[in-house]
């Protein structure tokens, strides 16, 4: 069954970096954009970062500059590296995929993984 699989959250001081992993289990993994979203208490869920098919990326604004989102077709898997994280950046962090004929645009994903933490102090 699909399954995405995220790894690499923790805390870390406002500065720093973290590096987020999402393992999935998709059948044509090739053929999925893939995001990361981020939610945090009393705030709606997020785009973070995205990319497409293509290799195409996208970013929130609040992260631009500072986070870069990758995929590695071969090893079915999509990261994101944070750089001088903040302390805003503090929420739950979800790898989703979305099947690349509705993914153009503000997708909404169809598959989400379950969260990973990140906690960013000052």
């Amino acid at each position: 069954q699909v399954q995405l699989v995220e790894s690499g959250g923790g805390s870390v001081q406002s500065g720093g970096s973290l590096r987020l992993s999402c393992a999935a289990s998709i059948a044509s993994f090739s053929r999925y954009c893939m995001g990361w979203f981020r939610q945090a208490p009393g705030k709606e869920r997020e785009r973070v970062a995205t990319i497409t098919t293509a290799d195409s990326t996208a970013y929130a604004d609040s992260v631009k500059g500072r986070f870069a989102i990758s995929r590695e077709n071969g090893a079915n898997t999509v990261s994101l590296q944070m750089n001088n994280l903040k302390p805003e950046d503090t929420a739950m962090y979800y790898c989703a995929a979305q099947w690349w004929a509705f993914c153009s645009g503000s997708w909404w994903p169809q598959y989400w993984g379950q969260g990973t933490q990140v906690t960013v102090s000052s």
